[in-house]
């Protein structure tokens, strides 16, 4: 079993800044991607932000200069530093793992957290 635990959403005025955490766990052998989704209400799902297991990022234009997702091998976890908060922000943020499992072999499974909210409002 692989479990994903997000933390750190709240409620922060505009141009504020929130520190997402996302801890997987688990029989977990190597982790290959890791990411940052979320839905706003009305909003289809949008990927804010990825990075791979040499730490390469990738990120949505709506967030370019503003996020920054890291990751730490060791302890299995990502982070995504959010400043400069703006209202269209608020949304569900999951967390997702595309990894391998140590009973799974060289398949990729992908796993998800159960989202934490982020409020941008005055």
């Amino acid at each position: 079993q692989v479990q994903l635990v997000e933390s750190g959403g709240g409620l922060v005025q505009p141009g504020g800044s929130l520190r997402l955490s996302c801890v997987a766990s688990g029989s977990i052998s190597s982790i290959h991607v890791m990411a940052w989704y979320r839905r706003a209400p009305g909003k289809e799902r949008e990927r804010v932000a990825s990075i791979t297991s040499d730490s390469t990022p990738n990120y949505a234009d709506s967030v370019k200069g503003r996020f920054t997702i890291s990751r730490d091998n060791a302890k299995n976890t990502t982070y995504l530093q959010m400043n400069s908060l703006k209202p269209e922000d608020t949304a569900v943020y999951y967390c997702n793992a595309v990894l391998r499992t140590r009973l799974g072999g060289t398949t990729l499974y992908s796993y998800w957290g159960q989202g934490t909210q982020v409020t941008v409002s005055s």
